[in-house]
């Protein structure tokens, strides 16, 4: 029979739940199985995972999404749900920006997009405007059909994945 341990909280030294545990500099949580480590929590905030093969870790910061968004894009634009956004404008046909609520670091994150017509008349492929740019706190996206032509999309998504300011 394995060992089994059970809790229905856990409080930090001075019996207060309602802080959690303090990490001092330098301190870490691990989480072991069979006696190797698949869970590291730092004093930083950074949270490690060990990968699918035992041998690397794989950071849970940089592997989320930052930033996502769900948006009607013909007719007036709308955003149907989204996470870290602040803000869509519509800078032209096919054309959308997405204004990010909390700045990324930085302008070299990664951008994924895709969309389609009403009834899939046309599956559109996002790309990130070259003439605009990137911006920690904006998205410019444009989106277009298989023949390299703007078109404005029914249903458009982005996501982006990179590290916050």
């Amino acid at each position: 029979m394995a060992s089994k341990i059970e809790v229905d909280e856990i409080m930090n030294a001075g019996g207060d739940n309602d802080t959690g545990i303090d990490l001092a500099t330098n301190d870490q949580i691990l989480l072991k199985v069979a006696n190797a480590t698949r869970l590291t929590m730092n004093s930083t905030g950074q949270t490690t995972i060990v990968g699918e093969g035992g041998t690397t870790t794989t950071s849970v910061q940089q592997g989320l999404a930052k930033v996502w968004i769900n948006f009607e894009g013909d007719g007036t634009i709308a955003d149907s749900d989204s996470l870290n956004v602040s803000g869509l404008t519509d800078r032209g046909t096919g054309e959308y920006t997405i204004t990010i609520a909390n700045d990324m670091a930085n302008a070299t994150y990664s951008v994924t997009g895709s969309g389609t017509h009403d009834s899939g008349s046309y599956i559109a492929w996002c790309c990130i405007s070259h003439d605009t740019g990137l911006a920690a706190g904006s998205c410019p996206t444009d989106y277009m059909d298989n023949g390299a032509t703007a078109r404005d999309v029914e249903l458009a998504c982005t996501t982006i994945h990179g590290e916050l300011a």
